[in-house]
């Protein structure tokens, strides 16, 4: 138990009394007291002393004294969730995420770039979560190879996801022009560099490469969207999971492997077989899954061509454009869609989750001793005018994404901790916490105190009820926020109070390298 670290009188800002404290880290898991001053958790302590004090005594000399006192008894107490993988970069967004009980929502996977203008964009206009941004070699491409415009954010990366113009081999100079851009991004304070490799899935092998040294010279990791598996698409130019294994081993870059499940699917176990085999060769790799048999992108996506799909085990009516609900008829209109409106936002069933063996996939990723939990939490498509952008809670029926937006981080804990009892609570909490800091802080400093309930880190914190935490988002309606989360705290200030929104709440802080 971590002893307070102020002298015994001192007055905190606030103390979260008698919950469940659960700190991986160092494997707490008791009733105690938590305090947190100047946004920092000031004091971790017993809820009582091995012997009572004196019947006399007004204040009982262990119990920690502070301007607010919150009663969190029956509750758990654990860092806030955080996610390496979510394209929700608006307060409605990350408001929805913040009942899900995250606490530090990073764009990892696209990233974005020019990073500094994410960064100015997000400090201009507010965030309830802390907030950052990886180097996105797919708008660095857009603009080094494809010759369109650089930046706009995430709108603008979706419109040109489906342009063939940046998804061709680049030349020379059209690398060594990439690599800059990369590189003036990673200056800036860049988490690395996301590589959505599967949406150019011809690319030369020597250039993810390339970019996997600039990223080991700056000790920044890789998050790979990999292109596809060889099972899938026999032509490939290297096999997706190979590509990342072997960027890990030739390299030393530390590469992460993002939604392992939904680009292997049936072919998952031999993918993270692939990565325990890099692991015990000295290769620096770590996996993440999201606990859903779908996902959601573009309907341009290269890997969505209607003549790839029967290959990798798809069909065009596994796909549902998100704003209609219109579930792909046939090849012919497949076409017509990506033709029309190629960044339109689509939900790609891959597995069926009511089918147990395609669930045990989805499962078998989600227990993998090394794999992180991450949402891969997608942008609010409204469905008519744009409400205000700090308006809550949203009007029925006003906006669309996938469920896994507001759902991810409570279905891992309904599903796996509580129902079917395959995680312990604190391994659980771990890969929501601990396990995603420790992918950034040997060249993020900021995560070293973060996902961690300990004196002198940041007051990122969740207070949920195990009994009731859970997801509430489906296909068909889903922003529908998750429960259980009681407290949500960024920074020592409450984002969510007792199961609500806290209105205007905006203290979410940038994280850069």
């Amino acid at each position: 138990m971590t002893a307070a670290a102020a002298p015994p009188g001192h007055l905190h800002d606030l103390v979260l009394r008698g919950g469940r404290v659960l700190d991986p880290e160092t494997g707490l898991d008791a009733i105690a007291d938590v305090a947190v001053t100047a946004g920092t958790i000031s004091a971790v302590a017993p809820t009582a002393p091995a012997a009572p004090a004196p019947a006399a005594s007004p204040q009982p000399p262990w119990r920690l004294a502070a301007r607010r006192t919150l009663d969190v008894t029956g509750l758990v107490v654990a860092p806030g969730f955080i996610d390496l993988h979510s394209h929700s970069h608006t307060v409605a967004g990350h408001r929805l995420q913040a009942l899900d009980g995250v606490t530090t929502a990073l764009e990892l996977e696209l990233g974005l770039s020019p990073v500094d203008e994410a960064y100015r964009q997000a400090a201009a206009e507010g965030r309830p979560l802390n907030y950052g941004f990886s180097a996105s070699w797919a708008q660095a491409r857009m603009a080094a190879v494809g010759g369109l415009p650089h930046g706009g954010g995430a709108a603008a990366a979706l419109d040109h996801l489906g342009n063939g113009a940046w998804q061709r081999e680049a030349t020379r100079l059209q690398e060594d022009a990439l690599l800059e851009l990369l590189r003036r991004d990673l200056a800036d304070g860049a988490l690395g560099i996301g590589l959505i490799v599967g949406y150019a899935p011809r690319i030369r092998p020597e250039e993810y490469l390339a970019v996997a040294r600039l990223a080991a010279r700056t000790a920044q990791p890789t998050f790979t969207h990999a292109r596809s598996l060889v099972e899938q698409v026999a032509d490939t130019p290297v096999d997706g999971a190979e590509e990342i294994a072997r960027a890990a081993g030739e390299t030393g870059v530390h590469a992460h492997y993002c939604h392992v499940t939904s680009t292997s699917r049936r072919h998952t176990e031999r993918v993270l077989a692939l990565m325990d085999r890099t692991r015990a060769e000295g290769g620096r790799v770590s996996t993440e899954a999201y606990p859903y048999g779908a996902g959601m992108t573009a309907v341009g996506a290269a890997f969505l061509e209607p003549d790839l799909l029967p290959a990798a085990g798809l069909d065009v009516t596994d796909i549902v454009l998100a704003t209609t609900g219109e579930r792909v008829r046939d090849t012919a209109r497949l076409r017509e869609l990506r033709a029309a409106d190629p960044g339109a936002l689509a939900v790609l069933h891959f597995l069926d989750e009511t089918d147990a063996h395609d669930r045990s996939f989805i499962d078998r990723a989600l227990l993998h001793p090394t794999t992180v939990v991450g949402s891969d939490a997608m942008p609010l498509t409204w469905t008519g005018p744009a409400p205000d952008p700090l308006a809550w809670p949203l009007p029925p029926g006003a906006a669309v994404t996938h469920p896994r937006t507001a759902g991810t981080f409570s279905r891992m804990l309904r599903r796996y901790v509580r129902e079917l009892g395959a995680l312990d609570l604190l391994d659980a909490v771990g890969r929501a916490t601990l396990g995603p800091a420790r992918v950034l802080e040997s060249g993020v400093p900021a995560l070293r105190h973060k996902g961690r309930v300990q004196v002198g880190c940041d007051a990122d914190l969740v207070v949920f009820d195990l009994a009731t935490v859970g997801d509430r988002a489906t296909y068909a309606d889903s922003v529908r926020p998750s429960v259980g989360f009681a407290h949500v705290l960024v920074g020592g200030t409450p984002v969510v109070a007792d199961g609500e929104v806290v209105a205007g709440a905006l203290p979410g802080r940038a994280v850069r390298r």
